[in-house]
C-alpha cells in the first residue's frame, strides 16, 4: 500500500511540474520582457496583409496582430510586421523568429500536429476557387477540361486541385510556380488560362494585380473548405489563450453592438456581460495575465470583428466581399464567441 501511494504522489507530482511547465508562459513572457508583437504575415495580399504607399502595414490580418498587442500591452503600435513567404511561414514561427502567425493561413490536421502548432479561432472562413478571364466565357469550373492552371507551390491548393478534377473525371495541365508574384504574373501575362486560390486571395489579386480587375471573374464554385486563422507554437498555454481570446472578443464585441465609436457609451451599460467585457467589473482579464481593461482598449484602437472585416475586405474596401460565413451566427453565419465569464 504504501508503495502504491509513494507511486500516486510521484504521478500527481509529475503531471503537476508538466502543468507548470505548459502555463509557465515562455512566449507570453518573452514578448511581454520585449515590449511588442512579433507577427508574422504576408509579403503582400491586398485586404489580409500589405504595406501601403507609407509603408504602414494594413489588412484583416495585420489587426489580429494589432489586436493582440493591444490586449497585452494597452498599444495597438506595439506590434513589429515580419513579411513571410509561403515556405517561410512555419519555420519561423517554430524557431521563434515570430511570436504569432497571421498570414492567410488555412487550419488542417496535419499542421495542427505534425507541425507543433495551435491555430487561434478562423478569423476568415474561406474556400478554393478558379479565376479566368471573361472573355473566355466560361461560367463554371466543370467547364475547365484540359485547362492549363497556375498554382503556387507549398500550399493546400496544390493537393485540392488535383483531388478536383480527379473527382470530376477532368485533366488539367498544372502551372507551379513557387513566389505568389510570379503566379499571378504568368495568369495575367496568359501563360495559363486559369489562376486558383482561396477565393478571399483571387479576389485580392484582382484588385490589385490585374491590369483591369473588370476583365476577370472568380467562377462560383468552392471546392474545399479553408479556415484562415492566426497560428502559435506548441508550448504556451497562457500565449495560446491570449491570441485565442483577443479574437473571440472582437466577435463578441460585435455581437453586443459594441464598435470603436460606442465603446466608451458602453462602459455605463448596465447589461452584466458587456460590464465583464469592458473591464467595468473585474475579472476578464485576471486569468489572462493583463489589464481588466484589454477589451476595451482592442475595440477602441482596432475595432470589432465587423469593422475589421469591412476596412479590409467588405464592402467599405476594393476587395468588396460579403460577409456570407464569417457574418455572426446571429445573423446566419459561422462567428461565434464562448461566453466571457
Amino acid at each position: 500500500m504504501r508503495r502504491e501511494w509513494v507511486a500516486a504522489a510521484w504521478t500527481v507530482l509529475t503531471l503537476a511540474m508538466a502543468s507548470g511547465v505548459a502555463q509557465a508562459g515562455t512566449t507570453f513572457d518573452a514578448v511581454k520582457a520585449r515590449g511588442f508583437v512579433q507577427c508574422g504575415t504576408n509579403v503582400g495580399l491586398a485586404g489580409f496583409s500589405s504595406p501601403d504607399s507609407n509603408g504602414r502595414w494594413t489588412g484583416l490580418d495585420v489587426d489580429i496582430c494589432r489586436a493582440v498587442a493591444t490586449a497585452l500591452f494597452g498599444d495597438a503600435e506595439k506590434v513589429k510586421f515580419i513579411p513571410l513567404s509561403t515556405q517561410q511561414r512555419f519555420t519561423a514561427l517554430q524557431s521563434g523568429e515570430v511570436d504569432l502567425l497571421s498570414r492567410n493561413t488555412t487550419w488542417t490536421l496535419t499542421r495542427d500536429t505534425e507541425n507543433g502548432l495551435h491555430f487561434a479561432p478562423a478569423t476568415f472562413y474561406d474556400g478554393q476557387g478558379f479565376m479566368v478571364a471573361k472573355k473566355a466565357g466560361i461560367k463554371s469550373a466543370l467547364e475547365l477540361d484540359g485547362a492549363s492552371i497556375c498554382v503556387q507551390t507549398g500550399t493546400t491548393t496544390e493537393l485540392n486541385l488535383s483531388d478536383y478534377f480527379r473527382s470530376h473525371k477532368m485533366t488539367f495541365q498544372s502551372v507551379v510556380i513557387e513566389a505568389l508574384s510570379e503566379v499571378n504574373h504568368a495568369f495575367f501575362s496568359g501563360r495559363c488560362d486559369v489562376l486558383t486560390s482561396d477565393t478571399s486571395q483571387l479576389a485580392s489579386i484582382r484588385a490589385a494585380d490585374a491590369p483591369n480587375p473588370d476583365d476577370y471573374v472568380i467562377l462560383p464554385e468552392l471546392i474545399s473548405k479553408e479556415p484562415l486563422a492566426p497560428a502559435v507554437r506548441h508550448g504556451d498555454d497562457q500565449w495560446f489563450d491570449l491570441v485565442r481570446w483577443v479574437v473571440f472578443a472582437t466577435l463578441e464585441a460585435e455581437e453586443r453592438g459594441i464598435t470603436s465609436k460606442t465603446v466608451d457609451a458602453a462602459l455605463t451599460s448596465p447589461d452584466p456581460t458587456v460590464q465583464r467585457l469592458l473591464g467595468v467589473q473585474p475579472g476578464v482579464g485576471h486569468s489572462l495575465g493583463i489589464d481588466d481593461k484589454w477589451v476595451y482598449n482592442v475595440i477602441k484602437q482596432v475595432g470589432n470583428y465587423g469593422e475589421i472585416f469591412q476596412r479590409n475586405v467588405g464592402k467599405e474596401s476594393p476587395l468588396k466581399l460579403d460577409r456570407g460565413v464569417n457574418a455572426l451566427w446571429t445573423q446566419g453565419g459561422l462567428m461565434y464567441s464562448p461566453p466571457f465569464r
